[in-house]
């Protein structure tokens, strides 16, 4: 059986996955609430492996470095996340890796992932990581995207684009919530547009 592999990935609605420093708005744009974190919660308590690319890695492992409540990362689906056994394809990182069970693998992201959908067991999830996940949905391997649009407009302070310089894609809807009366988490099966 071929296991599943979603990309999920948070959004301002004029598509930036994060902000510059001179943006002052803080861990999801200050708009999560609990409805969201506990659903979070939910989906990063399934039974997942996750799958990282070195720059999201280095991040993570960073911010999540300290114990929860040094780091200022407190939600209970990031510590979540931090314990599911992790896949992270690199070429320029070394072991062992900071991150409880991380299996670091060389060579080509798709190569790698599509190893992955062969072998494992459980699905396949990933968190950020555009490089990869660009070059996983032009290989064909991505079966979801799960983007959560979060109610602001960053223009200004907005970076990194996160469907910049993918090729075009239909998608096909999948699931749609409303999280907090603001939140909305769109689910999409990707298909290369020809």
């Amino acid at each position: 059986m071929t296991a599943t592999y979603t990309w999920d990935i948070f959004s301002t609605l004029d598509g930036y996955g994060s902000y510059n420093e001179h943006g002052d708005w803080g861990g999801y744009w200050g708009k999560q609430g609990p409805e969201f974190l506990a659903h979070r919660l939910a989906q990063y308590s399934e039974n997942l492996r996750m799958v990282l690319g070195a720059n999201t890695y280095r991040v993570f492992a960073q911010m999540l470095a300290t114990e929860p409540g040094d780091s200022g990362v407190d939600d209970n689906w990031v510590n979540r996340m931090r314990h599911l056994p992790t896949t992270v394809v690199s070429n320029t990182l070394t072991d062992p890796l900071d991150w409880p069970d991380a299996t670091l693998v060389p060579g080509d992201i798709t190569d790698a992932v599509a190893r992955l959908k062969t072998e494992s067991d459980t699905p396949l999830r990933s968190h950020g990581s555009l490089t990869i996940n660009h070059a996983l949905m032009a290989a064909g391997l991505v079966d979801a995207i799960q983007v959560t649009i979060f109610p602001v407009v960053s223009g200004t302070t907005g970076t990194e684009p996160i469907f910049a310089g993918t090729a075009d894609f239909d998608l096909e809807l999948l699931n749609a919530r409303t999280f907090d009366g603001r939140i909305q988490q769109l689910s999409y099966r990707p298909t290369r547009h020809r």
